[in-house]
């Protein structure tokens, strides 16, 4: 106990943190004590989760199955709209199977925990393997906190390369000896808002035989032609990918879930702790998130405003002194370095009625503090240039050089532009959502 109460001296925690409470969720408009605010702040990047559609959907599921499932699928929870939701998100992703789990954190902690002990728990029951397999995990540096605990309860060996760095991670995979490797990224990184190169990393996959995990949280639903994420956005398709998405962020409700082949699922479903030895999602939830994905599909001109408010805010942020530090996703976030300096902006920005999230450490690394800025189709344009309008006369507080910063991965390595990082192993990076 003596140690807690020194951490909690340490960090400054001896007065508890009292979280914004909210009156209503960010549409992005959204109310605190009555008073209207705009959020650039929420992962509902749709306006999904207040669709007419998806809110009746909600009501037939409630009056058809009632507000819960109390039981794990292994027994008595499998109802038929369960499996009917993994294979339309199988379709969707353009795999075999799918399988559902109860959050997108959930699904991170139980897919990548299993896979390489799945082996070792059939050995209890007699299985005997042909030879000796070694796993090893080869994870981006900038990747998702659920991501790296689900790499620490496995067991497995885990390497960690340079943000983007395809050289780094080819090195790595050229030294490592184990007989299983999987490469695990994000989809979009949702600290600095760029893109995992899918192709590349299949290449390299390829090369070393080894399979791609993706975590697409901040994807699925807002990246591709029709919505379908960061595949459809390359057009990649492999056997070796394990593909891995939320349903709480563009979808606008809640679970995630893992397409891949059936080979995959099976396993996971039979071997994962994170979905048999747990309830799963309330039946409306199912039957919302299968409406999600129909209005993904049949309202595009949701996805069509979203990436025209993002473009009007880039183009509208060339005209001030801020690095950004990228521009290819809707999350641009903006750089500051200086925790003081960035949440001093965000204060000074909430207090205009816009609601902003100062990011620091441990969220990204030491001295790399941003306002994570995430673009919606909610936005009208004169919610974005009173964003604008806000920054511009709090311009003193940005770096004094260049509007942009040079990517510190070569440019053949990378996806998008980014501010300069801390030295990798700086800081234990907790990356939220």
């Amino acid at each position: 106990m003596k140690e807690f109460v020194e951490l909690a001296n340490w960090f400054g925690w001896q007065s508890p943190h009292v979280p914004l409470v909210v009156d209503s969720l960010p549409t992005p408009t959204f109310k605190v004590k009555e008073q209207p605010r705009v959020s650039f702040s929420t992962n509902n990047y749709l306006a999904i989760a207040t669709s007419p559609r998806t809110k009746t959907a909600a009501i037939r599921g409630i009056e058809a199955y009632g507000v819960g499932n109390s039981d794990s699928r292994l027994l008595g929870g499998n109802l038929a709209l369960y499996g009917e939701l993994e294979q339309k998100l199988a379709r969707a992703n353009g795999k075999s199977h799918a399988i559902l789990f109860a959050t997108g954190y959930l699904t991170n902690l139980g897919a990548l925990s299993t896979l390489p002990r799945a082996p070792q728990i059939a050995r209890a029951f007699g299985f005997t393997p042909s030879r000796e397999y070694t796993y090893a995990y080869f994870s981006d540096e900038y990747n998702h906190i659920s991501i790296r605990e689900g790499m620490s309860l496995s067991g497995a060996r885990r390497y960690s390369y340079r943000h983007l760095d395809l050289d780094h991670l080819e090195k790595l995979l050229r030294q490592s000896t184990a007989t299983s490797k999987i490469i695990v990224t994000d989809g979009v990184f949702s600290q600095d808002g760029d893109i995992a190169p899918i192709p590349d990393l299949l290449r390299l996959a390829e090369r070393w035989d080894a399979m791609v995990y993706v975590d697409d949280a901040h994807g699925a639903g807002v990246l591709g032609a029709s919505g379908g994420g960061i595949l459809e956005h390359f057009q990649a398709a492999s056997d070796r990918l394990i593909y891995m998405a939320t349903l709480s962020k563009a979808y606008g409700s809640i679970g995630g879930y893992v397409a891949a082949t059936g080979l995959i699922t099976e396993i996971l479903r039979m071997s994962s702790a994170a979905y048999g030895f747990t309830a799963t999602l309330p039946p409306d939830q199912a039957m919302i998130i299968s409406t999600a994905i129909d209005v993904v599909r049949d309202e595009p001109e949701r996805r069509q405003r979203l990436w025209a408010n993002q473009r009007y805010f880039v183009k509208r942020m060339a005209d001030l002194n801020y690095k950004l530090v990228a521009t290819q996703t809707p999350i641009v976030p903006i750089w500051l370095g200086d925790d003081a300096k960035a949440d001093k902006l965000a204060r000074a920005i909430r207090a205009e009625g816009i609601h902003v999230d100062a990011v620091r450490f441990p969220a990204v690394p030491l001295n790399s503090a941003r306002l994570r800025i995430q673009m919606n189709a909610g936005h009208s344009v004169a919610d974005i240039d009173h964003l604008i309008d806000v920054l511009r006369r709090h311009q003193h507080l940005a770096e004094p050089a260049g509007r942009t910063v040079a990517g510190f991965v070569p440019a053949s390595r990378r996806s998008a532009v980014h501010a300069p990082p801390a030295e990798p192993g700086s800081g234990t990076l907790l990356a939220i959502d």
